[in-house]
């Protein structure tokens, strides 16, 4: 280990404080903008000893586990530089593309808390600690409660403890729902017939809508359903759900703006729908996806749900079988809002299309930038990009670009 003095001149897309000293770029985690700190440097892993000069933009943390947990890094930054900051991400990925687009203002989407939260369980002896992980390590810190769930899951860590004594080392999600805390493990241990009884009793004496392990359904006690619009759609075990509920509705606000008066709308990579659900009070709409369980899931909150104009669900990998050109000619508009590895073989679909209205959602501003450069090159003008904060404290931003088709394909190139 060796003790360096570094002066932080700004922040890395981790969140991590970025200083050069010697031609040597240095990342330090919980170090500010503008701050001098005294380092300790063990080969790529930088942790700050003391801080010798603090930014004055350094505030309070509110988590009593901050700087143990690896998660919510940036508690100690002011709000105003961190939202500036956060949109800063998505504007530096778009330019590095050479887009130029002006990046709105960063949208607070917080809300009431997260809603799921996904815990690391380990029982040594009759010790069973819960928690979440350390920056950069698999030491586990034992945590009686986060401050960022939502008030159904202020007894996330307990029940976490108790699945935990019961399967030893495991990971526990757990969701709030409105039927109830809906809670799934995975654990190395398998479950035997027998043992069924009493785990739907652990599952009652927790107050469990429904349990879950390896993938199993125990017991369903109640519901474990979420409003989306209008209609109330049974979560399949471990399903994908936007991590706030604020955060999903400002998702779908910007959606529905963005899609105007469209008659016909194409929800790609839908999941569960919260799109899908909200654009068919006015519009049709096909969702495809490749979740099968989620695309049951919506196809029934859809029959359950009468007044809905048309929607067709679909089960499809849009990596390996993207919409083509012809399949999508008779949408206004598509959605689409896939996982972070983002939607580059349908961008490239989609480019060679007559569309009018595209609408792309992201988790990662790089590959936002990446099917963004692929639209535009057929043709696409970038109009609008809003940022959203629903990861708030940590280096994750959702963005929501909008893109109106300017030129006919046969006029552009689609980069490669």
């Amino acid at each position: 280990m060796i003790e360096r003095r570094l002066e932080i001149t700004g922040l890395g897309r981790r969140a991590e404080g970025l200083a050069m000293d010697e031609g040597q770029a240095f990342f330090v985690p919980y170090a500010l903008p503008g701050e001098t700190v005294a380092a300790a440097v063990d080969g790529e892993r930088t942790s700050i000893l003391r801080i010798e000069k603090a930014s004055s933009e350094r505030v309070q943390p509110f988590c009593p586990y901050f700087g143990a947990c690896g998660g919510c890094q940036l508690q100690h930054w002011n709000g105003k530089p961190y939202g500036v900051w956060k949109r800063g991400l998505v504007e530096t990925a778009l330019r590095r593309r050479h887009i130029g687009t002006p990046v709105a203002g960063l949208v607070d989407a917080h809300g009431l808390g997260r809603r799921r939260v996904s815990i690391h369980v380990r029982r040594k002896d009759a010790q069973v600690t819960a928690g979440f992980m350390q920056m950069r390590t698999h030491a586990l810190v034992d945590i009686e409660r986060c401050p960022i769930l939502v008030p159904a899951l202020k007894n996330a860590m307990p029940i976490a403890r108790a699945l935990g004594a019961k399967f030893g080392d495991c990971d526990v999600a757990l969701t709030a729902t409105d039927g109830g805390v809906d809670a799934s493990v995975k654990a190395e241990r398998k479950i035997v017939e027998r043992e069924s009884p009493k785990l739907a009793g652990l599952a009652e004496a927790l107050d469990l809508a429904r349990f879950t392990v390896n993938g199993d359904v125990i017991v369903t006690r109640r519901a474990p359903s979420l409003k989306i619009g209008r209609c109330d759609v049974v979560l399949p075990p471990v399903s994908f759900l936007q991590a706030t509920a604020a955060g999903e509705a400002c998702l779908a606000e910007c959606v529905i703006a963005a899609i105007g008066k469209a008659k016909s709308v194409g929800d790609l990579f839908c999941g569960l729908g919260p799109f899908t659900l909200r654009l068919a009070e006015t519009t049709r709409v096909a969702a495809l996806d490749n979740d099968k369980t989620a695309i049951a899931a919506l196809t029934q909150a859809i029959r359950a749900t009468p007044g809905l104009k048309p929607v067709e669900t679909a089960v499809r990998d849009l990596y390996r079988e993207p919409l083509v050109a012809n399949e999508l000619k008779s949408f206004d508009a598509i959605v689409f809002d896939p996982p972070r590895s983002g939607a580059e073989a349908q961008a490239r679909q989609i480019a060679k299309s007559n569309v009018k209205i595209i609408v792309a959602v992201s988790c990662d501003p790089i590959t936002l930038a990446r099917d963004a450069e692929i639209l535009i090159g057929g043709g696409y003008r970038l109009e609008a990009v809003t940022p959203i904060d629903q990861f708030k404290w940590t280096s994750h931003v959702e963005s929501v670009a909008v893109f109106n088709r300017v030129r006919h394909p046969s006029e552009s190139r689609d980069p490669r």
